[in-house]
């Protein structure tokens, strides 16, 4: 999820204004779903929001290596 949400956030670097506004949508819907995974996993372990958030987004921004 948050790599989606990142992904689509780029999106809007190179579209004209209506095509913007439906990325930007679509960015926004994806952020808070993420968001509200991140809200829900951390309740339900006990664990600070903030901490799951931070480490998710360090984890999703990460390159992947190759094995």
């Amino acid at each position: 999820m948050q790599h989606d949400a990142d992904d689509k956030g780029r999106t809007l670097e190179h579209l004209d204004d209506g095509e913007r506004q439906a990325q930007q949508e679509a960015w926004i819907e994806a952020a808070a779903k993420v968001e509200a995974a991140v809200t829900t996993y951390a309740q339900e372990q006990g664990l600070n929001r903030h901490d799951v958030e931070k480490t998710l987004r360090q984890a999703a921004r990460r390159p992947h290596s190759q094995s």
